[in-house]
């Protein structure tokens, strides 16, 4: 594959490449994730057992119909032959602790950082002249 990627270059007019089973094949360079909300209709929080060594097929089957009117309204528009692998899909929680828990303090003013630093360099000095 690196030999293939370094004396190659993709042709965007191309014809599709495709599989033994007629599927077509993904291009690594193109791949790109989406983060898509629940729908509103699914209750909240989620059974457990939802992880991915029991498989999400249940879980899948409540959100593919919202994931593929996303996909529609949201990607297609911008990149036409987007399509949703599901077998790499995952399902989680997004806790954002810094926008509820951050509170913004607005540093020092320039002269008292100034003035730190001043006091700094005169302890520096007065050690130093200790050591010589």
């Amino acid at each position: 594959k690196a030999i293939l990627s370094a004396l190659s270059e993709a042709d965007p007019s191309a014809e599709i490449c495709r599989d033994k089973k007629g599927d077509p094949e993904p291009d690594s360079n193109l791949r790109d994730t989406e983060i898509v909300p629940l729908p509103d209709d699914i209750v909240l929080p989620l059974p457990l057992g939802y992880d991915n060594d029991t498989g999400l097929d249940d879980l899948l089957a409540l959100v593919r119909n919202h994931c593929e009117t996303y996909l529609a309204a949201e990607v297609l528009p911008h990149v036409p032959d987007a399509w949703i692998d599901y077998s790499k899909t995952k399902i989680g929680y997004e806790i954002p602790l810094n926008r509820h828990f951050y509170v913004y303090q607005p540093p020092e003013p320039l002269e008292e950082i100034e003035a730190d630093i001043k006091q700094l360099e005169a302890e520096i000095l007065a050690m130093l002249g200790e050591v010589v």
